[in-house]
């Protein structure tokens, strides 16, 4: 999230939210232009359009066969200092080793490592456990006055190899032997892309919203914008429950993916950032809930994906807004987030890369909006308002039953994206969901659209920060679901499948109808 130069107040990252899916069966699953700072949202009114259950094809064989352990969850947090920790690697190849640091007021702890996935609705399997580790208070945070960075800089509690871990996305639990615990968050990624959707993961914007140790990317002394961190340190453990957001805007999506039982890949952003390769010859790429944060490299290789015949979906809204630098410190290779924002002229790298700022995409030096890729413009917040459809015979609409016009409450927010004519975005284009709002009283509206390349390659942007999080609306532990019911959760899941089928079986350019552009149509007559 971004809103120009202020505190970001009222956001996602400062909500209590722990993402549970049921354990269900079926489709429902268990240059210069400025972003708005809106100050009220729209309500919506409630559609008539039904959506059915989900398509039910699934390929339970192999690791997603296996049992689970729906003892995954968290059940006491305890308070800050009880059990925290984080890890030396974003990231490992299956088989490496990486670092894990651990402070605890207990005695003891042990950590039990969770792959998540389907696993008939357990949603996580225990692939490792540790022995017995003596527990110590370690050292205070630190702060690099610089930049306001705040660093553990712990010492190592042990060093975990992961020979016999599947590729996927890693739930870290530590448990305290007074009885609390905390997540840490660990991409097992994958060797190769090809033929596979590939998840990508956000561990930049993770670490940017992390309030460990006072300081953020968006607040720092008294909560204050103007003390905020200028560049964050994975050296140091994530706040609230230790994996906040992944598990609010990440989880759901790997637990269907791996329900559907499609070839699937896992990485990061900075994975990608570092090696374009990642992606060489993939089905498609899926940028999750909240993936805000991205290097100029990261952005020019998944472009590069695209126009190599990678689809390429964004699942939330604001995706590809901050350009960022990535450093390393002692520890390893890219370890520090640098994104300076609106005091990017301040930053002592651009002495000597003067076209390399970190502030937002779409502002210069080097502006160049994230719609040119993603198709849509993040816009403002926050927003509550319901998602309309506009394309009902769109295949990815296919089985939901809905019509023109059909809407679902609350789907709309907390951040929302849209079409924005006169702005760099690829053509032809199509508006699929056409949902209005009004933000700041400024009446606007946010777009789901649609876009095809030469390869073939096609482009989906949901254009709401609450798509995957809609895939756990109106179960049994949905969590904060911010009103939306079951109705809405069984048409985000239906079309997600839609999405996934899509994008496995190859470029949506040359096996699905092309985008028709409507763009001038449908803004006709809106505000702009």
């Amino acid at each position: 999230m971004k809103h120009g130069d202020r505190q970001d107040t009222g956001t996602p990252g400062r909500l209590d939210r722990r993402l549970f899916l049921a354990a269900a069966t079926g489709g429902v699953l268990a240059g210069g232009v400025a972003a708005t700072g809106c100050h009220s949202a729209a309500t919506g009114r409630s559609g008539t359009g039904s959506a059915t259950p989900g398509t039910g094809r699934r390929a339970e064989s192999g690791e997603s066969a296996r049992t689970g352990d729906p003892d995954w969850r968290i059940r006491s947090v305890g308070p800050p200092e009880a059990i925290e920790g984080y890890t030396d690697q974003v990231s490992v190849l299956p088989g490496e080793e990486f670092g894990l640091y651990v402070s605890t007021t207990a005695p003891g702890f042990r950590v039990s490592a969770y792959r998540v996935g389907w696993y008939g609705g357990a949603q996580a399997r225990a692939v490792w456990r540790s022995h017995r580790v003596a527990g110590s208070v370690q050292a205070r945070p630190r702060l690099l006055q610089v930049t306001r960075t705040v660093r553990a800089d712990w010492r190592r509690s042990l060093l975990v190899r992961t020979s016999g871990w599947p590729e996927g996305a890693y739930l870290l639990r530590l448990d305290s032997e007074d009885g609390h615990q905390r997540h840490v968050p660990l991409i097992v990624r994958s060797p190769s892309a090809a033929g596979k959707v590939v998840l990508v993961h956000a561990p930049a914007t993770w670490q940017a919203y992390n309030k460990w140790g006072g300081y953020s990317l968006y607040q720092g002394e008294n909560g204050a914008y103007g003390t905020r961190s200028l560049a964050v340190s994975f050296n140091r453990p994530y706040d609230s429950n230790g994996a906040e957001k992944f598990m609010v805007y990440e989880r759901a999506a790997v637990v269907l993916a791996e329900r559907l039982g499609i070839p699937l890949a896992y990485t990061t952003g900075m994975d990608i950032h570092r090696d374009p390769g990642i992606l060489r010859n993939a089905a498609g790429a899926l940028s999750l809930g909240h993936d805000e944060y991205w290097t100029p490299q990261q952005r020019a290789h998944i472009t590069r994906a695209r126009d190599a015949g990678t689809n390429v979906a964004f699942l939330g809204a604001n995706a590809c807004f901050r350009r960022v630098r990535l450093e390393p410190d002692a520890t390893g290779a890219d370890r520090t987030v640098v994104c300076y924002k609106t005091d990017y002229r301040n930053d002592p790298y651009l002495a000597d890369h003067p076209d390399m700022p970190t502030n937002d995409f779409r502002r210069p030096p080097g502006a160049s909006p994230e719609s040119s890729l993603t198709g849509v413009l993040y816009e403002g917040y926050p927003v509550d308002a319901p998602y309309v459809v506009h394309r009902g015979d769109h295949w990815l609409f296919e089985g939901t039953g809905v019509r023109q016009g059909d809407s679902f409450d609350h789907l709309v927010g907390v951040e929302y994206d849209r079409v924005t004519p006169g702005v760099p975005s690829p053509a032809p284009i199509e508006i699929i969901a056409h949902s209005p709002l009004v933000c700041a009283g400024r009446p606007s509206h946010a777009d789901s659209a649609y876009y095809a390349v030469p390869s073939g390659a096609g482009v989906f942007a949901s254009g709401t920060m609450r798509w995957v999080e809609a895939l756990m609306a109106g179960t049994r532990e949905n969590g904060r679901n911010h009103g939306m019911d079951a109705r809405t959760g069984a048409f985000v899941t239906r079309a997600t499948e839609n999405l996934l089928h899509a994008f496995a079986a190859g470029p949506c350019g040359r096996i699905r109808p092309k985008p028709r552009g409507n763009v001038g149509d449908v803004y006709a007559s809106a505000p702009r």
